[in-house]
């Protein structure tokens, strides 16, 4: 009877125990998942801000969260994500300071990146110092190989500035072979972070290929009036013209060119030109106009993609980062969830060596960097299609010479 009676009790505690962890367990599950960013909502960068970060940021957030959360599977249970943000007034010190307030006051969990190669390579070492995952989409440089091997923590998901300088000039090269261009190329670019990349890259490469830079010149930053510079650059007779600029810029490129009829056989723009505003402003005005970028719209992911950001930002996408970002941030909440609690270093490593499915189809970096991309795109019959890779899947065949302007 004693025996009986003291197994009975074992029996009891030990439910009662393991009640007691379960609830315990769960009351260690948190309340939020504290995500924090400081992008520009005002100053030069928050116009690409607006169109290719902010709208992506916010339908991510919502979308998880309309599901419940994120599932912990360390708790069981999805918990849900709070923001925390700033405006980082399109200074890379502000940028610095805020994202090291969100880390060290704040104590946010995760802390997403702002827009600009030069902000994102300024917060790096923050980010760096503090062992967060840095998820640098809208960012181009050389230095990215290098620079993962001193940074354990960031991740470069649009290709460096020779990436696209190389295939953008493969694409000239081929064109010109064809005879639709001769040697010739004008280029501009803004004095700063994107623009010096690839101005830089395509420099290196323009020669081996080829080809001759009968006018190059940088502007600075919050440049007013375009005019000088194209009127410089007609007066080349380059059959190519790229302008490696901000969408501000890029805007006013498009403008004072059809305004004094500078329309080169080849017109490479941006960041901008992949806009919906772009296409909003100039419709079939900015027909045959190229950038970096572009989308496969054969791609149902792709297309439910466009649908939703529509629907919830009341504008579409960019043709350039904006399918991107979204894949980045896809791969963000299922690293997250494989993890399946809030371990900043086990997520680092996941994003490093895990495989991810996403709008883009399935992500697996390599080397810390993500160079399955568009580089070269172009406006036609209304939409920003990717010409190169021209072996890539949903790729079209390139509008040359670039239409007459149509007013």
């Amino acid at each position: 009877m004693y025996t009986l009676a003291r197994r009975g009790w074992h029996k009891t505690a030990t439910v009662a125990l393991t009640l007691l962890a379960s609830v315990a367990w769960a009351q260690e599950a948190p309340k939020s998942i504290r995500i924090g960013w400081a992008v520009a909502k005002t100053g030069p960068n928050a116009g690409g801000t607006a169109a290719t970060v902010t709208p992506n940021y916010q339908m991510w957030v919502k979308e998880i969260n309309a599901a419940g959360g994120l599932m912990l599977k360390a708790h069981n249970k999805r918990v849900p994500i709070e923001v925390v943000e700033y405006d980082d007034r399109s200074s890379s010190e502000e940028a610095v300071r805020a994202t090291e307030r969100l880390m060290t006051q704040d104590k946010v969990d995760f802390v997403l990146p702002p827009w600009g190669t030069a902000n994102n390579l300024a917060v790096a070492p923050t980010y760096e110092k503090y062992k967060y995952p840095l998820l640098a989409v809208n960012s181009i440089t050389d230095k990215a190989p290098e620079l993962v091997k001193r940074w354990k923590h960031a991740f470069f998901f649009l290709g460096t500035g020779t990436q696209y300088a190389e295939a953008l000039v493969r694409f000239l090269e081929e064109a010109r072979k064809a005879g639709k261009i001769g040697d010739k190329v004008a280029m501009i670019n803004v004095a700063d972070g994107f623009g010096v990349e690839l101005a830089n890259a395509v420099r290196k490469v323009a020669n081996k290929h080829g080809f001759v830079l009968v006018y190059d010149k940088s502007y600075p930053i919050g440049t007013q009036d375009m005019t000088p510079i194209l009127s410089e650059a007609k007066s080349s007779n380059a059959d190519v013209f790229m302008a490696f600029s901000y969408p501000p810029d890029t805007f006013m490129i498009t403008d004072q060119s059809r305004v004094m009829g500078f329309n080169p056989k080849v017109m490479f723009l941006g960041v901008g030109s992949q806009f919906p505003q772009f296409k909003a402003k100039f419709g079939a005005t900015a027909e045959g106009i190229m950038g970096p970028g572009g989308v496969d719209f054969d791609s149902p992911a792709i297309k439910d993609y466009f649908q939703r950001h529509k629907a919830f930002s009341g504008q579409e996408p960019d043709r350039f980062a904006s399918t991107v970002q979204f894949a980045a941030l896809q791969v963000l909440q299922q690293a997250i969830e494989k993890v399946g609690k809030v371990d900043r270093d086990a997520v680092t490593q996941e994003i490093k060596t895990g495989r991810f499915d996403t709008i883009l189809g399935p992500i697996q970096l390599e080397n810390q960097m993500f160079t399955k991309l568009w580089w070269v795109g172009q406006w036609q019959n209304g939409e920003f299609y990717g010409l190169a890779p021209s072996d890539k899947k949903g790729a079209k065949p390139a509008l040359l010479p670039k239409p007459a302007w149509k007013n």
